[in-house]
């Protein structure tokens, strides 16, 4: 999938081909909360597959017979280069820069099997875009969803849980990360569920705006 990367004010084209797309549960505390989860001790990992990446603009395609498909808007981290046991110190040397992200989520599978690899791996459930910004700060970034114009997530990357450079440090520590992998961090309080009709952006500081119409599967 190509991408652009901004870096000092340039664009480039990066055909984002992702080994792996590794997604953090639980990552805000409000979101714990509103899962009804206890703040976990140590980053919760799940893997979404390359066949759910989907560019700005592309419709995600909502799967029917399930009450809750929701959207979770995320900041994404793509690696730049191969990292293995990468200290927090570190960490960021690593990134190719950051980008918006939604990991969309059959909430009703999420509960029935227990483990997620089906309820968030559908086609077009990891919507990745518009752009991926070299040499921001995540500590601190704001982060909006909203469907059809209204405001549903507003939060900040400073209240994460687990930061950028503790994941990219905790994720090498057990698999190593290749260049184009992506790190989903999390999605803050907020979530809900999408229909046929609905737009959805995620907006986040730095970087812009992702917009996914959503349709029928079909």
């Amino acid at each position: 999938m190509l991408v652009p990367v901004a870096r000092q004010g340039v664009l480039e084209q990066f055909d984002l081909v992702p080994s792996k797309i590794i997604g953090i549960g639980v990552n805000y505390r409000a979101h714990a909360v509103e899962m009804g989860k206890a703040i976990p001790e140590e980053p919760l990992m799940f893997l979404k597959p390359r066949s759910a990446l989907l560019p700005d603009g592309s419709p995600i395609e909502r799967p029917s017979g399930y009450d809750a498909v929701d959207y979770e808007g995320e900041l994404g981290v793509v690696i730049g280069q191969r990292a293995r046991r990468v200290s927090r110190e570190r960490a960021l040397d690593f990134v190719l820069g950051f980008t918006c992200v939604n990991d969309v989520t059959v909430r009703d599978l999420q509960k029935k099997d227990g483990q997620w690899s089906r309820a968030k791996g559908f086609d077009t459930f990891c919507p990745l875009g518009p752009r991926i910004v070299a040499g921001l700060d995540p500590s601190a970034l704001r982060i909006v969803t909203r469907v059809n114009g209204a405001v549903r997530q507003d939060s900040s990357t400073s209240d994460l849980i687990f930061d950028v450079p503790a994941l990219i440090a905790f994720v090498s520590s057990h698999m190593t990360l290749e260049v184009g992998d992506v790190i989903s961090t999390g999605t803050p309080a907020g979530v809900g569920n999408l229909v046929p009709g609905d737009v959805v952006e995620v907006e986040i500081e730095g970087i812009g705006t992702l917009r996914n119409p959503v349709i029928a599967r079909p």
